[in-house]
């Protein structure tokens, strides 16, 4: 047990403090997104909207974010990571507080927008900042290291979110998504300010080549933007799923989705360290990783007993652990030849896209088509991102000849 220890402390050498602050900001603000887990929960059950109402609202939420994203992703080219982080994080705090006020249809589709809009302006801003706190050898690790605190607080929130809920309400939870915002703010500008924060890869190109005119990254984008569409059905549809289906409470789902964000907390850095010492490219891990987010889905039909929720969700954490890590280092290994923020937004956008059309389509399919239908539906998306990883990996394997020739 002792070794065990040690070879996981080890799997976290040389990381820079900045990098490990990053974490915590990303900890503590990840830690009070407990709203979005139980957001169609909150939707149909307080406000009484139909899930053709949820799909829209959550529609808004990825418009939002593509815009956010976008927007963020200038901004940082512009002024600097530091300042847009800043000022997202405390706009978020004060707008997760109000949205609990809105309860019209299109008064929380326009809440719902405004808040990821200013929410997600920080993603592309933090991706570059990660960039610069990190050296290039350790960069995928340093990703990792992020992902471990975004799943860590995922993990404790659900399960407090649900606690809360059961003993409070669903408004306490607008309340500490607001207040941890807020706090995060407080700690990013005691430790990173640029004064003190060092920056050990600085990528400065005098003619930078435009991310829309990078064929590798646009067939890499496509592909996320599928795999995104599949993933988030575990947190619109899926607790639906849970609860209608496999009569599960609201704490038994916190715990189920907790689970998730505590095995990638305890699995994922050593198993990255492991991937990278390997032969395997990073797009042929992503390939790998999709594929198991695709059986996840899958086995859900394969039986009626409760148990295959645990079993899918293990097959959803291992796909994410290896997807998201990779997917990430390959973004940020093209965004040297162009502007980094450009580039960051970009990979986001792919995210947001999904959460526009993922919630919106789950919900109508499970409406119309049943959950079983719509997760064979979801099965084949999966499979089409297989073939379009597949495409990147020769094609870029071609471009690496014509290198070489």
């Amino acid at each position: 047990m002792k070794t065990l220890f040690n070879n996981y402390i080890n799997t976290f050498k040389g990381l820079s403090h900045e990098v490990w602050w990053l974490a915590l900001i990303t900890l503590i603000n990840r830690a009070g997104t407990m709203v979005i887990p139980f957001l169609s929960l909150y939707l149909t059950e307080n406000l009484d909207f139909t899930l053709k109402d949820v799909g829209w609202i959550m529609s808004a939420f990825g418009l939002g974010s593509v815009v956010g994203s976008w927007l963020g992703g200038r901004l940082t080219d512009k002024i600097g990571y530091y300042k847009v982080m800043v000022r997202s994080l405390i706009s978020t705090g004060v707008l997760f507080i109000a949205l609990q006020f809105l309860n019209t249809f299109a008064s929380f589709c326009f809440g719902i927008f405004l808040v990821m809009l200013v929410a997600d302006m920080f993603r592309p801003a933090m991706f570059v900042a990660l960039s610069a706190y990190s050296k290039p050898e350790y960069k995928t690790r340093s990703v990792t290291l992020i992902r471990l605190a975004i799943n860590l607080g995922f993990s404790v929130g659900p399960a407090v979110g649900g606690i809360i809920i059961t003993t409070l309400s669903y408004g306490g939870l607008f309340w500490v998504d607001g207040i941890t915002c807020i706090l995060a703010t407080g700690l990013l500008i005691k430790v990173l300010h640029p004064k003190k924060a060092r920056v050990l890869d600085t990528v400065k190109n005098e003619n930078p080549s435009s991310a829309y005119h990078d064929k590798a990254f646009l067939i890499f984008l496509v592909s996320m933007v599928l795999f995104g569409i599949v993933f988030l059905q575990y947190f619109s549809t899926m607790p639906l799923y849970y609860k209608d289906i496999h009569r599960l409470t609201e704490f038994d789902i916190g715990i189920l989705l907790g689970m998730n964000g505590f095995a990638i907390f305890l699995l994922e850095m050593p198993l990255i360290k492991w991937l990278e010492s390997t032969n395997f490219t990073k797009s042929g891990l992503m390939i790998f990783g999709t594929i198991l987010l695709g059986i996840s889905i899958l086995v859900l039909n394969l039986t009626s007993w409760t148990g295959v929720l645990i079993i899918g969700m293990l097959f959803m954490s291992l796909g994410e652990m290896i997807t998201f890590p990779f997917s990430n280092a390959f973004a940020l290994d093209r965004a040297k030849k162009g502007n980094q923020g450009e580039y960051m937004a970009l990979y986001s956008i792919a995210f947001s896209i999904a959460h526009i059309f993922a919630h919106n389509a789950g919900m109508h399919m499970v409406d119309d088509l049943g959950f079983n239908n719509t997760w064979y539906i979801f099965t084949m998306l999966a499979g089409f991102c297989v073939l379009l990883l597949f495409s990147l990996s020769r094609y870029l394997n071609t471009q690496k000849k014509k290198r070489l020739a």
